[in-house]
């Protein structure tokens, strides 16, 4: 399923944070929002998911607006993993999990054999086989992380909306993540804070800035060092990665422009 957003305008409190954006998420491809901090990605993100409603302009899903689909079958569609994870939840990480289920049940109906297979198949995806008796309470940041990835995995639907996903997670569950994304084939739309990652990951990048859209395209045509210097405030060359041929961007940490 393909995402388009037109014209979006979100505001807080009468005062705009996100205005005149149009950007795609295209079927199958994995497209990343990067920016400096408050620059909208969340906001952008939220409103995909419909926590939030536009002031302005429409989010569409393969053409409809998916302010005028019915909640339960926008969740069928779409599963997002929000960067307000919530707190010390007293469930356990199957329970957590299953609640990915909810949109293809029908009301106050139990769950299933399939729903524990889905939840234990969701599970071993992200690397917690096993820990389904496990309070979620319990677990570290990383682990919480992937608990909630497996609910949305578990969701099964066409679209992911994720929130800084790699947050808390150690250098190999950040690579293993990004991985496992990419063999999902679903499309996806991410905000990223590591510019590495989204140039190694995403296919398509929109850079936002103070909440209007500065460039569109692929990692290599987007992560320039003029954009950069612009953007994110920072000196930096961008090389091939000797490992993967990614644009690789090397940060000058000793100064900003």
């Amino acid at each position: 399923m393909r995402i388009d957003v037109h014209d979006l305008r979100v505001a807080y409190d009468g005062r705009t944070v996100v205005s005149g954006l149009h950007l795609i998420a295209s079927s199958g491809e994995i497209t990343g929002l990067v920016g400096p901090n408050g620059s909208g990605k969340s906001t952008v993100l939220r409103t995909v998911y419909r926590h939030l409603r536009p002031a302005a302009g429409r989010v569409l899903l393969d053409g409809t607006d998916i302010g005028a689909l019915p909640p339960a079958e926008t969740a069928r569609h779409v599963a997002a993993l929000p960067q307000e994870r919530g707190g010390d939840f007293d469930l356990t990480v199957h329970e957590i999990v299953v609640m990915g289920r909810t949109p293809h049940k029908r009301a106050f109906a139990g769950e299933d054999r399939t729903d524990r297979a889905v939840v234990t198949r969701a599970l071993g995806r992200v690397g917690l086989a096993g820990y389904g008796n496990r309070r979620f309470s319990a677990l570290s940041g990383g682990e919480r992380q992937r608990a909630l990835l497996a609910r949305a995995f578990a969701q099964a639907p066409d679209v992911l909306v994720l929130d800084e996903p790699t947050n808390h997670l150690d250098v190999r569950h950040q690579v293993e993540l990004l991985s496992l994304l990419r063999e999902q084939g679903r499309t996806t739309l991410i905000s990223l804070h590591d510019l590495n990652a989204a140039a190694s990951v995403c296919d398509r990048l929109h850079v936002l800035h103070q909440g209007a859209l500065v460039a569109s395209g692929t990692p290599l045509e987007v992560l320039t060092p003029a954009l950069l210097a612009e953007v994110f405030g920072v000196r930096a060359a961008v090389v091939e990665h000797p490992l993967t041929g990614d644009p690789l961007i090397a940060f000058d940490h000793r100064s900003v422009v």
